[in-house]
């Protein structure tokens, strides 16, 4: 199963770059902006609820899709260039096992728990 949910990302991983080479920036901007959402860790030095909240806020695809489809009915291609980006982000992190974040521990996520050690069972 764990294959099938991969896949899966991955697809949506290569649904973001398509729509992104629907939009008319250079591709370069996909890579300078694909580790943007990475910047919600700041959050964890406040603490482990602070960092949690950052990090699901920049890694939903829902926000994502939400913002993409705001940029499309009002024709404003820099929000759909953040949407694709923070979806294409999502979806690349979620192939490696970064699902969103619980506020107990920043190895807790959605899809299991990351890391090779871990307070958590």
């Amino acid at each position: 199963m764990k294959s099938i949910l991969k896949l899966e990302e991955i697809a949506m991983f290569a649904i973001s770059l398509w729509l992104f080479s629907l939009l008319s920036f250079n591709w370069w901007w996909y890579a300078v902006l694909f580790f943007m959402p990475d910047l919600s860790f700041v959050g964890y030095a406040v603490n482990t609820k602070i960092g949690a909240m950052c990090y699901n806020i920049l890694h939903h695809k829902g926000l994502a899709i939400l913002l993409y489809l705001t940029g499309v009915y009002y024709n404003i291609e820099s929000l759909q260039l953040v949407g694709v980006v923070m979806f294409g982000h999502a979806a690349f992190d979620r192939v490696f096992g970064y699902g969103l974040k619980y506020k107990d521990s920043f190895n807790h996520t959605h899809l299991g728990v990351i890391g090779k050690t871990s307070d958590l069972k």
